[in-house]
């Protein structure tokens, strides 16, 4: 039988309704005028006002969802991936709806480094919210040579570096599928960025731990996880792939058990933080997370049917943080595991 989520107790042994679509409150009392929980996280030192960031790849440049959403009440917007010059993409189709989420294969199309300066990190600097730019790349010189035409840029807050890319100089095996192409690829970008490095690891490998270590000890100042989990769809009447890529990667509400797994397990191997991705489509979703030890979330794939998605998650977060009188930093890694005491499972 599931759980019956109507009423819960919070450390004081008070009780605490539960989420009623995002808002948690102690019942008799209105307790986010009692108590103003300090949702504000720190990664790698920057300082998010919230928790709640927009994924890559699924919120294009920010200024596209301008006119949906205050965007100056997201934690942060992390661009779509930016190469060192422009790429297409690849042909349609490109998307494909999947039961409980979505396989998609743009082909990391963008506008390249030095457009992005030009175009369109000076709306993303007049905002409130950080500013992350993906990076991505085919040779480890291109993450450096991307990463020194970006380093120019006034505005930039950190960098997320998108390791599920293959190496073309390697046969093109996938950086994030092997821990000695890991530590390469994320020590001369650690040597080559201004700013700090995110790491975002691929969930396509056999154990996460061994790759958020190899960052880790590589320069990585912080890692965001996960990518999309490599998928495919056939068509049965005409027998072609869905997507033109024939594979494609599978995001949405689908994989976030397995996303969740991996971003506890990462978050206890690591002393550097974590942010955490996949499936996140409403506060309690974040909320795992966080609970996991995660000290940020990202937004993604929800971002394409429901755009007010990251601002009801911020305002779902401080409902259950006012309700409960505790700050978000009470919360982040605060799972408690059978067996084990005195250890949050953010510490390691």
């Amino acid at each position: 039988m599931p759980e019956d989520k109507s009423q819960k107790a919070n450390a004081n042994g008070q009780s605490v309704a539960a989420s009623n679509n995002g808002q948690w409150t102690k019942h008799g009392e209105d307790s986010t005028s009692l108590f103003v929980p300090r949702l504000e996280t720190e990664i790698a030192g920057v300082q998010f006002q919230n928790p709640v960031l927009t994924a890559s790849g699924t919120f294009g440049y920010g200024q596209e969802f301008a006119h949906l959403i205050d965007l100056n009440r997201l934690g942060g917007i992390v661009v779509k991936g930016i190469s060192a010059d422009p790429m297409p993409g690849n042909p349609p189709p490109r998307i494909y709806e999947t039961e409980a989420g979505m396989l998609n294969a743009i082909g990391l199309q963008n506008v390249g480094a030095r457009a992005f300066l030009k175009e369109k990190l000076p709306f993303l600097r007049t905002l409130k919210a950080r500013c992350v730019v993906n990076v991505f790349g085919y040779a480890t010189e291109d993450y450096v040579n991307c990463i020194d035409i970006l380093n120019a840029g006034e505005g930039i807050d950190a960098y997320e570096l998108n390791i599920s890319c293959p190496n073309t100089r390697c046969g093109g095996m996938v950086y994030g599928s092997d821990p000695k192409l890991t530590e390469e690829v994320v020590a001369a970008s650690k040597r080559a960025s201004r700013f700090p490095l995110y790491v975002k690891l691929s969930p396509n490998v056999t154990d996460i731990t061994v790759f958020a270590r190899a960052a880790e000890n590589a320069g990585a100042d912080a890692l965001s996880l996960v990518n999309t989990f490599v998928g495919m769809a056939i068509d049965v009447e005409t027998c072609t792939p869905r997507i033109s890529n024939v594979t494609a990667g599978l995001s949405g509400p689908a994989i976030k058990p397995v996303a969740l797994r991996m971003v506890y397990q990462a978050a206890r191997a690591v002393r550097i933080s974590v942010i955490g991705l996949g499936g996140i489509a409403t506060p309690e979703d974040a909320l795992e997370y966080l609970i996991a030890g995660a000290r940020a979330v990202q937004v993604g794939t929800a971002n394409f049917y429901a755009p007010d998605t990251a601002p009801r998650v911020i305002e779902g977060i401080r409902g259950y943080c006012a309700g409960k009188r505790v700050h978000l930093a009470d919360v982040i890694g605060s799972l408690r595991v059978p067996g084990e005491q005195g250890t949050k499972a953010s510490e390691y």
